[in-house]
């Protein structure tokens, strides 16, 4: 077993670093006070290959790997966590037209999507069903060569500003098996959307609930057959968990580097922070559980890459470890700051807000517990 990158991937995570730094980092609290959207950036990093990772290239996609993703989310993420896990989310879109979709409906919306002429939504949540997922109440009844959406989905990132919206809606009876998938274009009559979500973190986003009432989608806007959709919502959420716990991997790596440098520099008693023995055996722990996060990441990856029967519980132990990892780095870099942490002129309390969220989204903490424990028993 080799823990190393190999060259390819080494170049790919120096690419992204670079984007990273250059790109991203000098306005990440610009883009937060000002709760800025930054979708010029967003198509530079899709000219990097950034919006189609996994997609494959006859649609301009890059044909990566699930492992080569979770290096570039890291990178990504180190300069600015709300733009890194909006592109895995575009990128989860994708992948789910990529994979399932009929190659007229690839046609007609990869290409534009690689590039992000199209921005893309995923649409799964919804206000009366979060955790338990299956339970949606979105209906698409079909009409002819229509089908008829309607109902809401809540908490959505790119609510209101993305073009397509990936959509899981009830086609059949209760249950998973009744759920399908859909492609709908913003524009589409009754289609609409709530108000910009006042958040604690991810402000360089827009997040709003989207609505039906209507809504006629074609036919041929269907990913897959009817009843499969939230199996393909399942299959996406093993990769987004993934790709969620390695933005908190890149936001921790910031936090810990600042935190270093922090305590090489203040001085307190006479001497520097960093000649404290306490304060050098947190930032210890805080370096050996960020490598470990990593480690569970990456592990996962391989196991999805590969088509491991145990990649499931590998992703959801990779998510829960990491992200509540990722997030526990943070709060004790900003605690380590003192009180300047807590000021806004300081990056360690955005970052805080930032990776909060990710203990709750592509399903929270304790459903990943759940989906352990259920694989431990199942297999």
């Amino acid at each position: 077993m080799d823990f190393a990158l190999n060259d390819d991937q080494r170049a790919i995570q120096d690419m992204a670093s670079g984007f990273s730094a250059e790109r991203l980092a000098p306005y990440s609290a610009e883009w937060d006070e000002k709760k800025h959207f930054p979708v010029d950036v967003l198509r530079e990093a899709a000219g990097l290959g950034f919006a189609g990772i996994y997609v494959q290239d006859d649609v301009g996609g890059s044909g990566l790997t699930r492992l080569d993703a979770s290096i570039i989310f890291e990178a990504l993420s180190y300069g600015d966590v709300p733009t890194a896990a909006y592109l895995t989310i575009h990128n989860m879109a994708s992948w789910m037209i990529d994979r399932f979709g009929s190659n007229d409906l690839r046609q007609r919306y990869l290409p534009r999507l690689t590039t992000m002429e199209l921005i893309a939504s995923y649409c799964l949540t919804e206000p009366g069903s979060g955790s338990d997922a299956a339970n949606m109440r979105t209906t698409a009844r079909l009409d002819g060569d229509h089908y008829v959406l309607n109902g809401g989905k809540a908490f959505i990132s790119g609510g209101g500003v993305s073009d397509v919206y990936v959509v899981m809606a009830r086609t059949g009876g209760d249950g998973a098996k009744g759920v399908s998938a859909f492609v709908v274009e913003k524009g589409t009559p009754g289609l609409s959307f709530g108000a910009n979500e006042r958040k604690m973190g991810w402000n360089a986003q827009p997040t709003a609930q989207v609505n039906f009432d209507d809504c006629r989608v074609p036919v041929a806007n269907r990913i897959g057959q009817e009843g499969e959709g939230f199996r393909f919502a399942m299959m996406g959420l093993d990769g987004g968990r993934l790709n969620i716990a390695s933005c908190s991997l890149g936001g921790a790596a910031f936090a810990l580097d600042t935190a270093k440098a922090y305590l090489e520099t203040r001085k307190q008693f006479g001497k520097p922070l960093k000649d404290f023995q306490a304060l050098q055996f947190k930032l210890a722990d805080m370096a050996t559980e960020l490598e470990a996060a990593r480690l569970m990441v990456r592990r996962a990856a391989h196991a999805l890459d590969n088509k491991d029967p145990q990649a499931t519980k590998l992703c959801a132990m990779a998510k829960r470890f990491a992200t509540d990892a990722g997030f526990q780095v943070a709060n004790d870099a900003l605690q380590l700051h003192g009180g300047y942490g807590y000021l806004q002129d300081y990056p360690l309390e955005r970052i805080v807000r930032d990776l909060r969220v990710h203990q709750i989204l592509e399903g929270t903490n304790e459903i990943m517990r759940v989906i352990i424990a259920r694989e431990m028993f199942r297999q």
